[in-house]
């Protein structure tokens, strides 16, 4: 059963608990990282998209360079970039990796985050330009043969793409979200689904949703979308350990807030700030059940972010955590996304502890070993179907 695992980019030495407002990129803290990354094995990394941070096109470059096996996922959202001028960017970076370019695709879940950069469509339009987006993109992959374009986003005559993917064919490219259009839309055309991390009974709706899609749109089983799950693990040696160091990071989330507010538009959930997207929705609605959920799934970091992005930890000892993660390989995640909050030095962690411990248990991992799933959640703790499941009071 192949696993792989994906880190995000971090390019200086700013965290979500110590925020260093326009801190500029360290060239040193990007090598840094980036050769540990490497070093540890992780399988990809996500160079990330906001209208008001770096370009990650050269920041994926950059990458691509300091590193030997690393694939670099570059997240896109379709309009910020003529899909001919992407085409011929993701294959030009495809082709100086040799063969590590992905794209991770974003259709914009904020109307005031497109805003910014000028885009004016509903979401059901944005998604709607995302599948015309992807397949232009396939069709320019697939062959340097001229061809016209008369869609209802894009236009164009007589354009030929010389810039080969290395393997002649396509580049893997990526969809994430939790509504109807990105189940559809992924399910048609992605190469991975991404989801953030939620309890496993709603992930494996999810992933059913996906198939469906994938199936309703005549693909076969065995071209389904690979699943790409992304969590936060706040770890440590023991299980005491881990909370305290969870409820000081909650303690440190909750402190920079108003930074993070004035940031991303985000901190703490309060019923006036409602995230627009389907997914931070879904979050913030499962966090109201308890805080824990399932073997080790804590969700106090979610509202206290306002569900901002990826923000589910699995909190627990490294044995824990890694238990957690095989829960949702038996669901059939084969991507699993990881990164804390102290950023470089969590990412040796996982890549010491977690990452070779998941590895070392696929071999005798069945399918028929049932998840462990969270059967109710009051006042902090947690009874489970399992007997390894644990959690802690609420602080």
């Amino acid at each position: 059963m192949p696993v792989e695992f994906i880190s995000a980019t971090f390019l200086n030495e700013s965290t979500e608990l110590k925020p260093i407002p326009g801190a500029p990129i360290d060239p040193d803290f990007v090598a840094r990282y980036a050769h540990n990354l490497d070093d540890y094995e992780y399988n990809y990394t996500l160079v990330p998209y906001s209208s008001a941070y770096f370009d990650p096109w050269t920041v994926g470059a950059t990458i691509a360079a300091l590193t030997k096996k690393l694939k670099i996922i570059i997240a896109v959202r379709p309009n910020t970039l003529y899909p001919t001028v992407a085409a011929k960017a993701l294959a030009t970076l495809d082709q100086l990796s040799r063969g590590r370019a992905v794209v991770h695709f974003i259709a914009g879940g904020s109307d005031a985050e497109q805003a910014r950069e000028g885009d004016f469509l509903n979401k059901e339009e944005r998604y709607a330009r995302l599948e015309e987006y992807i397949r232009i993109l396939r069709r320019a992959w697939a062959s340097p043969e001229p061809f016209d374009w008369e869609g209802k986003y894009y236009q164009f005559k007589d354009f030929r793409n010389l810039v080969r993917p290395v393997n002649g064919k396509s580049i893997p490219v990526s969809v994430g979200g939790s509504s109807e259009s990105a189940y559809r839309i992924g399910g048609a055309l992605a190469d991975i689904f991404g989801l953030w991390g939620e309890p496993l009974k709603e992930t494996k709706d999810q992933i059913d949703q996906i198939y469906a899609a994938a199936e309703k749109a005549g693909r076969p089983a065995g071209d389904r979308p690979r699943i790409w799950v992304t969590f936060r693990p706040i770890v440590a040696e023991t299980e005491e350990l881990a909370w305290a160091k969870a409820h000081r990071t909650l303690d440190a989330l909750e402190a920079s807030s108003s930074a993070a507010s004035t940031a991303w538009g985000g901190g703490k959930a309060t019923e006036a700030n409602t995230p627009q997207n389907v997914g931070s929705q879904r979050l913030l609605e499962i966090a109201k059940r308890g805080e824990v959920q399932d073997r080790a799934l804590w969700y106090p970091t979610v509202t206290a972010t306002n569900a901002r992005g990826a923000s589910t930890a699995l909190v627990g000892s490294y044995q824990t955590v890694i238990d957690s993660i095989l829960d949702y390989v038996k669901l059939g995640a084969e991507l699993i996304s990881i990164r804390g909050y102290d950023n470089l030095n969590d990412a040796i962690d996982y890549g010491r502890f977690i990452i070779p411990g998941v590895r070392a248990a696929l071999p005798g991992l069945e399918k028929k070993d049932e998840p462990v799933v969270a059967t109710e959640a009051t006042n902090g703790t947690t009874e489970t179907n399992g007997t390894n499941g644990t959690a802690a009071p609420a602080s």
